[in-house]
């Protein structure tokens, strides 16, 4: 399904379909269904109630929404609906639903579920940046550019390093979010206090039972009111989206008319037809934008009462599902526009040109140094950029062969190229 269009840009079709009221109803009945199934296998409830609870396969969404407002909490309708289906397939077996689970059982499980799914989806499109952005820089390891810095411009690198550097960092903070992923895919399951007491003993091995059914991680312990899994994949999710805002930032500038050092598929104007926007970065930004603050709502939910919360742990459910998909949306849109940009080496040579040398003046003042002293060097050479060319200058303090290569940016590139290609391997 089609993201809303107030969500335009804070999700994507596939994460909107995720997180849908849909998605929500079969994430939860799968929960009860794997919990029938698992105590029948146990003994706990009757073959037959397991079955015909495991047979409601949908659930109409009614007024679910407005009745989860008089309980402050969606399981409570969704149970006694999910009672209501099975009861007119088999009365005896409608006593059996939910047996011995409580409210965030289902809540959270449900909510584990759906990240399971997006998990994949985020996962795909990071391997499209990851494919692409590699290609980017080793196409363009030897074109050289301007650095800048605060805006303005500096000593050369290459746009080969620029990607690769976009690369590890987007790598570096994928990686920790497929782990934080992995800490968050566990089963919640601990009855009305967090002890699974209406199961005595048993418990434990049903716990174990429900998450191999569910295929879900078994915590050492339930985590009612403990959210530092889900608080580290809410903070990861920043951390990455901070990354691709990163590169979005970067291509917007760079198109920027009077740099035109590079270009993305863009869109067009209503008012302007001459205009070639940014589109794909804007996209990414705008759903970046989003993200810290969520990261903060969550962590803010964090300090829950007791062994049930009063509020914080209600409150995550949107929290969680927008940062996924403000993230999802911002990597999809910085996949596309890496996939399609346009990089014009002439005109980021045209641009180190245009500064008449002064990028350089880093390079005369460590030429002149050894003779006349670094202050005396950086006078002189801070005099000479002024009203012409560096060159011309210090055409009378630096030798024939110290002018010839003074102003060639492969000559001073440090360990740029080496730089690019640690990069690299750390990414493969």
């Amino acid at each position: 399904m089609p993201a809303r269009l107030i969500d335009s840009f804070a999700s994507t079709a596939a994460l909107a379909e995720t997180f849908s009221d849909a998605a929500v109803i079969a994430a939860m009945l799968r929960f009860e269904a794997a919990l029938a199934r698992a105590q029948a296998r146990l003994g706990i409830i009757p073959p037959a109630a397991a079955e015909a609870i495991a047979a409601i396969d949908r659930i109409n969404p009614g007024s679910l929404s407005e009745d989860a407002r008089q309980s402050a909490t969606l399981a409570i309708p969704f149970v006694k609906a999910l009672t209501a289906e099975v009861r007119k397939a088999d009365p005896a077996a409608a006593g059996w639903v939910h047996w011995g689970a409580t409210s965030q059982d289902v809540l959270d499980t449900a909510l584990v579920l759906m990240l399971r799914e997006a998990q994949p989806i985020l996962s795909a499109d990071h391997a499209r940046l990851k494919h692409a952005l590699r290609g980017l820089s080793d196409q363009h390891a030897g074109s050289v550019m301007l650095a800048r810095t605060l805006l303005q411009p500096a000593p050369p690198i290459t746009f080969g390093y620029k990607a690769a550097g976009w690369l590890g960092a987007a790598h570096r903070s994928w990686r920790s979010l497929s782990e934080a992923f992995e800490g968050a895919l566990q089963l919640q399951f601990g009855g009305a206090a967090g002890t699974l007491a209406a199961y005595g003993d048993r418990g434990p091995e049903l716990a174990a039972a429900l998450a191999a059914e569910l295929q879900l991680g078994e915590p050492g312990a339930p985590w009612h009111a403990h959210r530092d899994r889900l608080a580290a994949l809410v903070a990861h999710c920043g951390i990455y989206a901070g990354s691709l805002a990163k590169i979005a930032r970067d291509i917007a500038l760079l198109m920027q008319p009077e740099i035109g050092e590079v270009s993305e598929p863009g869109g067009g104007s209503s008012a302007m037809p001459n205009k070639r926007n940014p589109a794909g970065s804007v996209v990414a930004l705008a759903a970046a934008a989003r993200v810290p603050g969520l990261v903060a709502a969550f962590l803010a939910a964090m300090p829950q009462e007791h062994e049930r919360a009063a509020g914080g742990g209600q409150s995550e459910w949107p929290t969680v599902a927008g940062v996924i998909q403000a993230t999802g949306s911002a990597l999809a849109a910085v996949a596309d526009t890496i996939a399609g940009i346009t990089v014009n080496p002439q005109r980021m040579r045209a641009n180190i040109e245009a500064t008449h040398g002064a990028v350089f003046a880093e390079k005369a003042v460590l030429l002149l140094a050894p003779r006349m002293g670094r202050a005396a060097a950086e006078s002189l050479v801070a005099k000479a950029v002024h009203g012409q060319t560096l060159r011309e200058g210090l055409a009378q303090v630096l030798t024939p062969e110290q002018l010839e290569s003074l102003d060639h940016p492969e000559d001073y590139l440090g360990a740029a190229e080496t730089f690019r290609r640690r990069l690299l391997e750390e990414t493969e």
